[in-house]
């Protein structure tokens, strides 16, 4: 079993230690903003999880990934609990890459390897798409 803490540091902020031992800063109020808050977390998690998948998939299908960016937006319910109910993805990658491999690395990805986004497909209506940008000259 793995084992995180949150500890509360006054107002509504909090040090998160995660189990690999690393400490962050969260702050559930969104109007001193001082930090990321717990379901914006969500979001990049779900961001980070697919671009690791994404990464390592093109690698092994040898294509010449230059970079990648993962934009994350979602809308969350009105009221509580405030989860997230639609989700998009935007895939911008750079590189000499093939069409059919991109598009095949991100449905592996979303349907088989991401775990953030096969919790997230529970509740949030999930969809994606991307786009290929020329190696850098």
């Amino acid at each position: 079993m793995q084992t995180g803490s949150v500890k509360w540091i006054g107002d509504e902020k909090f040090v998160a230690t995660s189990p690999s031992g690393h400490a962050m800063t969260i702050d559930s109020d969104r109007a001193s903003n001082k930090a990321p808050g717990p379901m914006e977390l969500v979001l990049l998690a779900l961001g980070a999880c697919t671009a690791t998948d994404v990464v390592s998939i093109l690698k092994k299908k040898r294509q010449k990934l230059e970079s990648l960016e993962v934009i994350c937006s979602g809308e969350r319910a009105a009221e509580p609990p405030t989860i997230w109910t639609k989700l998009e993805i935007l895939y911008r990658l750079r590189g000499q890459l093939d069409d059919t491999a991109v598009k095949h690395a991100i449905q592996l990805s979303e349907d088989k390897y991401c775990s953030v986004a096969a919790m997230l497909k529970k509740t949030a209506a999930l969809s994606w798409r991307y786009e290929i940008l020329p190696p850098a000259s």
